[in-house]
């Protein structure tokens, strides 16, 4: 029966996650005013944009050394008001050579806080014993909705301004609820072996887990990143439309989400991940074979169903295997969530330059079916740490 101090780290777990929907969305819905703003060409915004997924992974690996040491709360109480800030200053930067460290600065911050926010995830789903880490991603998916929500509605203001208020709502709930989160004493495993240390944990278990979140993300960054340009050059979708895709997208992945802890209550991490990756594989499919606008919208729709479940059971499960709840093997997993977005975003728009846009959706296919493979892998047995292995 969790304790009210468990009920109250939990809230405060939600209200990380949602802080950091809202955060990464304003700053990810106006790349396209950002771009205007500063006269950047395509290859300019994607060098520059390849700033945020390269730092984040240098964040998210800084964060479980720190973590290890001083636990995720403190990592969250300074590095989620930081994330809040370069987005504002995001807004505000008037040239380039301003926005790159503003940039870079959002990366470590960000790639910091998506670890840390995990390890308390985590943390709160092992002192409950069961699982609810599904939650705490679909308040994210959340978050991040209203975001966009607010960027559409305050479009008319000054983009300073629209990227600016979400910011004290995010700013404002992170020094609320922050100091409620799991102290470094709740994140350990009580009967962890004494001794165990970030720097004996092994690989070897997590490697599904890292591939599983890596393959996640090449198929996550096909769809973010080329959506739009599937429905408007294949499919000829007009203004309307063309956004559907990835409405479809964001709302399946959030539905999952919701009843997600639910189906790995009943099933098991294993069995929900397997079929997660056969819908993904046929959602790809979807996209490759989709003849007309409504069957792409579907079949976006799918991948989203598919993909969904991966990122939460690989952080459970990275969770598990941590035998001193250290955060470690979390901020490893997590750094693949970067890697995947990179590798996605260079192979899908090098296929499509090379061939053409819909058989580029033919890579993510491949490694979504992958992850079925993989798929026991998230039912791992809690290990003693092997510095042999490490």
């Amino acid at each position: 029966m969790p304790s009210s101090r468990d009920r109250q780290a939990r809230v405060a777990t939600y209200a990380v996650y949602a802080v950091q929907g809202l955060s990464f969305a304003s700053l990810l819905i106006q790349v396209a005013n950002l771009q205007a703003k500063h006269g950047l060409d395509d290859g300019a915004l994607t060098l520059l944009l390849l700033i945020v997924p390269v730092f984040a992974g240098v964040g998210s690996v800084a964060a479980g050394t720190f973590a290890a040491r001083f636990g995720s709360r403190l990592l969250l109480r300074v590095a989620q008001p930081v994330v809040a800030l370069a987005v504002v200053l995001a807004g505000l930067a008037p040239s380039v050579p301003l926005l790159v460290p503003v940039l870079l600065l959002f990366g470590v911050a960000v790639g910091a806080v998506d670890a840390g926010m995990n390890m308390q995830g985590v943390a709160v789903e092992r002192r409950y014993g069961l699982q609810i880490l599904n939650g705490f991603h679909s308040v994210w998916s959340v978050a991040s909705m209203l975001g966009a929500a607010w960027a559409s509605v305050a479009a008319t203001l000054p983009l300073p301004v629209i990227m600016a208020v979400p910011m004290v709502f995010a700013l404002v709930g992170s020094l609320v609820f922050a100091r409620n989160l799991c102290a470094p004493e709740e994140e350990k495993v009580e009967d962890a072996p004494a001794g165990a240390a970030a720097g004996g944990f092994p690989w070897r278990p997590i490697i599904p887990l890292c591939l599983a979140m890596g393959f996640l993300y090449v198929g996550d960054a096909a769809v973010s990143n080329f959506n739009t340009v599937f429905m408007k050059n294949v499919l000829s979708a007009g203004p309307q439309v063309v956004p559907l895709a990835y409405v479809a997208y964001q709302a399946t992945t959030l539905a999952v989400r919701l009843g997600g802890d639910l189906a790995v209550r009943r099933y098991g991490p294993a069995a929900i991940v397997r079929i997660g990756g056969v819908i993904a594989t046929l959602g790809f499919l979807g996209v490759v074979a989709a003849p007309n606008q409504p069957l792409a919208i579907v079949a976006f729709g799918l991948t989203g169903v598919g993909l969904s479940v991966v990122a939460p059971q690989s952080f459970s499960a990275a969770g598990k295997l941590d035998p001193a709840g250290t955060g470690v093997a979390i901020a490893r997993v997590n750094l693949f969530n970067y890697i995947g977005f990179i590798v996605g975003a260079a192979l899908v728009g090098g296929i499509a330059d090379a061939v053409d846009m819909r058989w580029a959706f033919a890579a993510p296919l491949v490694l979504a079916a992958v992850i079925i493979a993989l798929a026991p892998g998230f039912e791992p047995r809690r290990q003693a740490p092997n510095p042999s292995a490490a």
